[in-house]
């Protein structure tokens, strides 16, 4: 089992820079394709990126591509999301996960104003 819980949200202003983190306890966090969700209000949850087991290799939706970093250190049982020149469509509350578990955090929002 995995528990997972996001921190870093917060307020910023457009073109700004967050970072979120998703610690996760277990043993076994680095056996987990890693994954950042997002959900703004009355929108869907949408895919924002995922990483590899080792960290090697990630994926972006194409609204962030460019934007944002993912990472991970498994030694420190830890997720990254490092986020810069926010938007404002950027504002949602953002969720972590490991994929192919049942194992999601509470959330954390990032609201990004104008």
């Amino acid at each position: 089992q995995v528990q997972l819980v996001e921190s870093g949200g917060g307020l910023v202003q457009a073109g700004g820079s967050l970072t979120l983190s998703c610690a996760a306890s277990g043993r076994t966090f680095s056996r987990y394709i890693m994954a950042w969700f997002r959900q703004a209000p009355g929108k869907e949850r949408e895919f924002v990126a995922r990483i590899s087991l080792s960290g090697g290799s990630t994926v972006y939706t194409d609204s962030v591509k460019g934007r944002f970093t993912i990472s991970r250190n498994n030694e420190k049982n830890t997720m990254y999301l490092q986020m810069n020149s926010l938007k404002p469509e950027d504002t949602a509350v953002y969720y972590c996960t490991a994929l192919g578990s049942a194992y999601w955090g509470q959330g954390t929002q990032v609201t990004v104003s104008s």
